[in-house]
């Protein structure tokens, strides 16, 4: 029976997580496994990976053979290099503790690029929501200009009107001033030229 170790779909439609699995090469995809490894999603940024180390390396030590995307997980996570380095120890290349500091070494390096990734991924998250609040700023400066644009007109139009009301008034008054002279006048005429 050959073993493969590779990834079983859960989740749902466009939103996928995936079980690590040790699994028989011929069951189904979702099938039936042996044991499961551990869990990986993708939908985080960066995504989420749990794995029991120890339990892949077992497995890889008996014979499994991981898919590509199995492979890419376990040697992200540091089961490749620790089955590299067990090899090794049986051979006699290292000691125990030389394979244990090796891989603690990795370890530590790894946890610092993650947390670096982390980091920028932060930053960069921040300076977007600062675009954002300053481009809404901006939009919302653009927005009071116009509208104290508008209310300017607004009362240079009222105040025109008033003007032209007053300048209308004024000019009744003088047509009044001067029409009751006018008919005065008139009148004196009219009773001159009936003498």
């Amino acid at each position: 029976m050959s073993v493969k170790i590779r990834l079983q779909r859960h989740g749902r439609k466009g939103k996928p997580f995936f079980w690590i699995v040790a699994a028989d090469a011929r069951s189904k995809r979702d099938g039936r496994s042996l044991e499961k490894l551990g869990t990986y999603n993708p939908n985080t940024n960066p995504a989420t990976i749990e794995l029991d180390v120890d339990a892949s390396v077992k497995w890889l030590q008996n014979g499994a053979q991981p898919t590509d995307t199995a492979r890419a997980i376990l040697s992200y996570k540091g089961a490749m290099l620790k089955n590299h380095l067990a090899i090794g120890v049986r051979k006699g290349a290292l000691t125990e503790e030389q394979a244990e500091t090796k891989f603690q070494a990795w370890l530590d390096e790894k946890a610092s690029k993650v947390s670096e990734k982390e980091g920028k991924l932060a930053k960069a998250q921040e300076d977007a929501k600062k675009a954002i609040f300053e481009a809404e700023k901006a939009v919302n400066a653009n927005r009071k200009a116009a509208a104290d644009e508008a209310e300017n007109e607004a009362i240079k139009a009222e105040a025109d009107a008033k003007a032209a009301a007053a300048a209308a008034v004024k000019a009744k008054e003088v047509v009044e001033d001067e029409a009751p002279q006018t008919i005065d006048e008139a009148a004196q005429q009219a009773k001159e030229e009936e003498k």
